[in-house]
């Protein structure tokens, strides 16, 4: 799997978020563990995750899988790319260190028979993952696959603004393409982004930076060189998303959308009783 990625890489197919990541863990802290922590629990509906299994698909960093488990919950982290599994892996050393209740590996949600071996889960999460896979209505419905009867479904996908998607998708292939593009790209664009939301702190009075920590605990910084390289990259319209997940028996429950490029942020739940009819049907 690893010389997979390593090809992907190579061949400008896809960024790096792995190293990306490690860069991330530089600055976590206590605020921002919390701060995932609080997301996680508004988003849910809940106060705890006590007595959950959780399967966090493209774990990343690693931090909503601590924040995860700081919540109660067993925890199950996965992720394609080997710098990101070592994420999760230093936070479960500094936080949980040989805890048989935090689990990480590296494995694909596209590689159907890793994910069925894996089992069924209270609450599947995928936050901004499943659009850089490269196949990403098979993610999805991979995904969705280790939901147990009633359990949750949280995933986060990019918005679909059509030519902007488009454009942005060029932008993406030419900072992947190697370090002469990545470093154009960034040229071009982090400078700009400093300037934009510098200003519009002035003219609004607020301090943009620190808002943006406070809604998931994330830095901007990262975020901007994820956004700017994160290919693969697909986009859907929050109505698609919706058929699809309700076509496989799963209910809305809450939904946060955007009105730009960001995420639409989806909680389903798996209605257990005609999920089980239709997987008898099939069978």
């Amino acid at each position: 799997m690893s010389t997979t990625w390593e090809s992907e890489i190579k061949q400008g197919k896809r960024f790096e978020f792995g190293k990306n990541w490690r860069a991330f863990l530089k600055t976590l802290n206590a605020e921002k563990i919390t701060t995932a922590e609080n997301s996680i629990v508004d988003m849910l509906g809940v106060a705890h995750l006590e007595n959950k299994k959780v399967l966090d698909i493209g774990s990343g960093s690693g931090l909503f899988s601590l924040a995860a488990r700081n919540l109660g919950a067993t925890v199950h982290s996965v992720d394609f790319d080997p710098s990101s599994v070592a994420c999760g892996q230093e936070l479960r050393s500094r936080y949980y260190a040989d805890d048989p209740n935090w689990t990480i590996e590296q494995g694909s949600v596209l590689d159907k028979d890793f994910i069925e071996s894996l089992g069924k889960f209270d609450i599947v999460y995928s936050w901004g993952v499943l659009h850089h896979t490269g196949e990403m209505w098979n993610a999805i419905n991979n995904a969705a696959s280790a939901v147990s009867d009633d359990g949750t479904f949280f995933i986060a996908i990019y918005n679909d603004e059509g030519p902007k998607s488009t454009m942005w998708k060029t932008v993406k292939n030419w900072y992947c393409s190697g370090p002469l593009g990545k470093a154009f790209i960034s040229a071009v664009f982090i400078p700009y982004y400093v300037v934009r939301y510098t200003t519009l702190s002035v003219l609004t009075r607020k301090n943009l930076f620190a808002e943006y920590k406070s809604k998931r605990g994330m830095s901007m910084y990262h975020d901007w060189h994820d956004w700017l390289g994160g290919n693969p990259f697909e986009v859907a319209k929050i109505e698609e998303i919706l058929h699809f997940c309700q076509a496989r028996n799963f209910e809305l429950r809450n939904l946060i959308t955007t009105n730009s490029l960001g995420n639409n942020q989806f909680v389903f739940v798996r209605r257990a009783e005609v999920a089980s009819q239709i997987e008898n049907k099939a069978a």
